[in-house]
């Protein structure tokens, strides 16, 4: 059973179309079915805290354009907790905002704070882990962030180096940041995953909301100003036009610079509970299911003959067939067809016209 004081933030903002034809800027991948199992990424991702936070304790940030989606796609969530942003601020503002927000209604929350766009293969693994953390968070000033036990070397990730010489007293499996490391390059990615006290940094942090407001006051006082200075208005007719008014005026900067790289109690939790965040067509590949040619096949009438390697995603066509590919990207949506080398994906963005 949820506890009553657990809160989850979905930061769900994003404008990316890296899965053109899927996704566009009008409905960004967040939105759409990319698994092809009936629901959105945003659906599974507010289905696997179910057993964590009760509905009227989730949070859903996102651009105003997206709030229609988010009241269609989520309907348990009240409408009140879709908070809109007028413009992209980075995620800094945004989760600055959310926690005053919730400390308005519980002074004494606890919360996680997650993408939308990601995928979980264990959800309970998942689970565990999260409901770990919020022990540990609910006891401590800690601000906790997960990591994921790397199983490559991927140079689209950032990376966590911990401390793993000493686990905290409170939790055997949580351990001190040593520090916060960029997107690294291949030899540098190759070197990280020869040692084991380097995880991939998911973007899923847990804390307090007292802690990280005192955190934002401390770190960042132009954001916290913004933010303290609107506590009459929270929850009233008046909040989203002094939203609309001051929120532009944030610097746009990460949580991970504004934050956690300048605090002292900052915490890691190794985890390994299958996880992506679905950056790329090749990512999608790698997570889904193949037949024995490493076709991945998503949609209801697909046959490939002479093919491999190849993701091909069509929901909405009748029949689809596929005949002498290796290593391709076949995508349809909306009368739109895509047919692209995998190892040509990064040009997807140029033939979407949406630069």
């Amino acid at each position: 059973m949820a506890q009553k004081n657990n809160h989850l933030v979905i930061m769900a903002g994003g404008v990316g179309s890296r899965f053109w034809p899927m996704s566009t800027a009008e409905r960004p991948k967040q939105f759409i079915d990319v698994l092809g199992v009936g629901r959105s990424l945003l659906q599974l991702t507010y289905e696997r805290f179910r057993s964590i936070c009760n509905p009227e304790n989730v949070w859903v940030v996102t651009n105003r354009r997206y709030a229609d989606i988010v009241c269609e796609q989520l309907p348990e969530v009240p409408r009140e907790n879709i908070l809109l942003e007028p413009c992209r601020r980075n995620t800094a503002p945004c989760i600055a905002y959310v926690s005053w927000r919730i400390k308005t209604l519980d002074p004494k929350a606890n919360v996680v704070v997650t993408p939308s766009d990601h995928i979980v293969t264990n959800e309970e693994e998942f689970r565990r882990v999260i409901v770990s953390c919020m022990s540990f968070t609910s006891q401590t000033d800690a601000i906790v962030t997960l990591g994921m036990k790397p199983n490559r070397p991927e140079t689209g990730y950032g990376y966590i180096q911990a401390d793993l010489t000493s686990s905290s007293p409170r939790n055997k499996s949580i351990y001190r940041v040593d520090s916060f490391r960029e997107k690294p390059d291949l030899a540098t990615a190759l070197r990280y995953i020869q040692q084991n006290n380097y995880f991939w940094n998911a973007g899923i942090f847990i804390w307090s909301v007292s802690t990280i407001v005192n955190a934002f006051r401390i770190y960042q006082p132009a954001i916290s100003k913004i933010f303290e200075g609107l506590q009459g208005f929270y929850g009233t007719p008046e909040e989203q036009e002094q939203i609309d008014r001051l929120y532009p005026e944030c610097e746009s900067i990460s949580v991970d610079y504004a934050i956690m790289e300048k605090a002292d109690e900052i915490f890691v939790c190794p985890a390994d509970f299958g996880w992506s965040d679905l950056g790329t067509w090749g990512s999608l590949l790698s997570h889904t299911r193949h037949d024995l040619y490493g076709n991945s096949l998503i949609g209801n009438d697909i046959s490939v003959f002479d093919s491999h390697n190849c993701i091909i995603h069509a929901t909405e066509s009748k029949k689809v067939v596929v005949q002498g590919l290796d290593g391709y990207i076949v995508a349809e949506k909306d009368g739109t067809l895509l047919i692209c080398k995998l190892s040509e994906e990064q040009r997807i963005k140029q033939f979407s016209g949406e630069e």
